[in-house]
This record gives C-alpha cells, sequence and structure tokens, in this order.
C-alpha cells in the first residue's frame, strides 16, 4: 500500500484515502419545487417552490404542458428537471428548471412517452428516469446529463412497473423503490455512480404503489406513503450504503400519489396527494429521518404530481 503522511490526520495514511477524500462532492440542495399534478377539474401547470426553511409558497402558473403522473429529479448540481406523464396521451416532453426556480418550456422527443416512472439524482450532477407505463409495464430508464440532456432509452432494467420512485443515496448513487405491475412490488434497484441499475432485490418493507422517495442527511433516503388498496402513512429510510429499512408507521395522513424532494441541506418534504380527495398538505422530514405532523394549506390541493430539489444558496 502507498501511503503518504497527512497533516490532516498528522500521521502515515494510505493514498487511496487521501484521493477519496479528494474526490468532488455536490454542494447539498437548499430548496425544492412541485410541480404539475392532477386536480377535481383536471391536469394542472403549476409549481410551488419550498424554500431552504421548508415552506412552501404559493402557486406560480403557466410552466409547461399540464400534465399528471410525471417524475422530476435534481441535475447540475443546483438545476431540476420534470419528464415524460401524461395528458390523457402519454408523453416525452421534459421541462428544465433552473437554480432560481424558474420551469423552462417543454422540450419534447426524450425517449419513450409514458407515466407512473420514477427519477432520481446520481453521480452527484446527473439524473436518471426509470420505469413506469405506455399502456404496458415498462423497465426502460433515460440517463439525464449534467446539462440537462436526456439519453435515449436503456431497456431491461428490472422488473417492469409503474408507480414506483427513485432517490439518491451515498452522496452519487440511486435508488428505484416498490410500485406496481398488476400486484404491489416491495422490490428495489439500486442504481451506481455511472448510471448502471441493478438487479432487483427483494423484501424491503410493504409491497406498495403510489409513493414517493426523497433525500435526507446527506446522504440517506426515505420511501413513504403510497397503496396497497388502502392509503398509507408508512416510511422506509434507506442508509448510505442503499440498504433500505423496515416500515415506520403513523407519519401524518395516509396518502398515495404524493411527491416528495430534499431541502435545507439534509431534509425532506413529502406534499399533496390523495386521500378521501386531493390534500395540499405537507410533512416535513428532519435530518434524522423523523417525519412531522401534517402542515396544511400550501397551494392547490393535487395528486399525480412530483418534486425535485434545486439551488446550493439558502
Amino acid at each position: 500500500i502507498n501511503i503518504v503522511y497527512s497533516g490532516a490526520t498528522k500521521g502515515w495514511t494510505p493514498v487511496s484515502d487521501i484521493v477519496s477524500a479528494l474526490e468532488p462532492v455536490a454542494p447539498p440542495t437548499q430548496r425544492a419545487l412541485f410541480g404539475y399534478g392532477s386536480t377535481s377539474g383536471g391536469k394542472v401547470s403549476m409549481t410551488n417552490l419550498v424554500s431552504s426553511s421548508g415552506v412552501v409558497a404559493a402557486d406560480v402558473t403557466g410552466v409547461g404542458t399540464a400534465r399528471g403522473d410525471l417524475a422530476a429529479a435534481g441535475y447540475g448540481s443546483d438545476k431540476a428537471i420534470f419528464g415524460y406523464g401524461r395528458t390523457g396521451s402519454n408523453l416525452s416532453m421534459t421541462n428544465l428548471v433552473n437554480n432560481s426556480g424558474v420551469v423552462a418550456a417543454d422540450t419534447t422527443g426524450v425517449g419513450t412517452a409514458r407515466w407512473g416512472l420514477g427519477a432520481a439524482n446520481y453521480g452527484t450532477d446527473k439524473a436518471i428516469f426509470g420505469y413506469g407505463t405506455t399502456g404496458s409495464n415498462s423497465a426502460l430508464t433515460n440517463l439525464v446529463s449534467s446539462s440537462g440532456v436526456v439519453a435515449s432509452d436503456t431497456a431491461g432494467v428490472g422488473t417492469a412497473r409503474y408507480y414506483t420512485a427513485g432517490v439518491s443515496y451515498g452522496e452519487d448513487k440511486a435508488i428505484f423503490g416498490y410500485g406496481y405491475n398488476g400486484g404491489n412490488l416491495s422490490l428495489t434497484n439500486l442504481v451506481s455512480n455511472l448510471g448502471v441499475v441493478s438487479a432487483d432485490v427483494t423484501g424491503v418493507g410493504t409491497a406498495r404503489g403510489y409513493l414517493a422517495a426523497a433525500s435526507y442527511g446527506t446522504d440517506k433516503g426515505i420511501f413513504g406513503y403510497g397503496y396497497t388498496g388502502s392509503n398509507l402513512s408508512m416510511t422506509n429510510l434507506v442508509s448510505n450504503t442503499g440498504v433500505v429499512a423496515s416500515d415506520v408507521s403513523g407519519v401524518g395522513t395516509a396518502r398515495r400519489q404524493l411527491a416528495a424532494a430534499g431541502y435545507g441541506g439534509d431534509k425532506a418534504i413529502f406534499a399533496y396527494g390523495a386521500s378521501s380527495g386531493n390534500q395540499n398538505m405537507s410533512n416535513l422530514v428532519n435530518n434524522s429521518g423523523v417525519v412531522s405532523a401534517d402542515v396544511t394549506g400550501v397551494g392547490t390541493a393535487r395528486e399525480a404530481t412530483a418534486a425535485a430539489g434545486y439551488s446550493i444558496s439558502a
């Protein structure tokens, strides 16, 4: 083993450890936004910004094609992307979000049109969309570059399903979890820091779909809520090595088709969803993964929305 003397540790240190310490780590995301979704009146194109302290702002309208059942993720260290979804027809469009939270016009033609998919950040500055349905369940993924360019489809990455969720963990990796393919699923698929999706891992908490996920604690993740035939309020924490923990129940109002995102550098927020009608409530998650009580009155009540973190400025 090659070793050098480290002034930081006042001792001899393996070169590999020093190189690892010098590898780039993305600054933590400070803000978030929820976008699009379905209301009792139909699909909407609104967004709601979330401050670095977890306060959800009033609706901003007119941000691309109104749609639901889409997905979103951060990319480029401080920006975000919304993608896919449906209006009644399946969509393959995306909308980029700059580091001020401004949503750009639609970009079309980015892989197979589908809905009910998940998305997550990986590799510190890239993103991945995965799974979904075209009318038939899909195992497709699409990588997103650090400049927001969506790549062509990659097929054959685990069990085809929809109403799954994705989240980053370990600072540069991702995980897709749960979903529905005619029955509720409890499997997960890890994603490497190069965007390579692994085979299914089974037996990770209650099988369900229609859930959401977000990163917290800088390098961990949390899956939350969902539907088994009944709405759920449970969560499952994800360690910084991608291990999913057992169910934790009783975390706010049970609901489905909500969204979640990281904010404040090390915290997360779940918001919106359906439970005896569309909801506009949110639940904050602290940097230990503990979910708070419901907060109501945060923009237009809706379901089938998406959320992502953006901005490294508080």
